[in-house]
């Protein structure tokens, strides 16, 4: 099939990862900023400012993490907490219905698996064209037929 992307591939909110990695580096410019403008702070009042821009920093690039990589071999889904491997073959179709939050993919185990790196939030169309190249992928991969 010519219409099916090249891998690997990765499919991300493009969008909405540049917004969360803009906040996390202006959050940590900002915060440390007032730390070291302050007069009366302390040294370790202005470290605990320093940390505390890290951790709310490290929030918004936790939230910028998600992918989904397609590759010969199959497909890993990266959220924010945790990372799956999937075999093209474990994948039994790949959902996005109106009011979705963002993908699922429903496995041959019984289970599914939301793939928050497809989402439609700040853009929709890329959202959906991005599940259905995967679920092109998947078809073409493992012959699963697609609802």
């Amino acid at each position: 099939m010519s219409d099916l992307p090249a891998l690997p591939v990765t499919f991300r909110p493009r969008r909405t990862r540049a917004v969360l990695l803009c906040l996390a580096v202006l959050i940590f410019v900002v915060v440390s900023s007032i730390a070291l403008l302050l007069d009366r702070l302390g040294p370790g009042e202005r470290l605990t400012f320093v940390c505390t821009a890290a951790v709310l920093a490290s929030v918004a690039l936790t939230l910028a993490r998600p992918k989904v990589i397609a590759e010969e071999t199959g497909v890993t889904v990266v959220n924010f907490a945790s990372t799956r491997r999937l075999e093209w073959a474990q994948i039994v179709q790949v959902h996005l219905r109106v009011g979705d939050p963002w993908v699922f993919l429903d496995l041959s185990d019984g289970t599914s698996l939301p793939a928050i790196g497809i989402q439609p939030g700040i853009a929709k169309a890329q959202a959906i064209a991005d599940a259905r190249a995967l679920r092109a992928l998947v078809e073409a991969r493992s012959g699963a037929r697609q609802d």
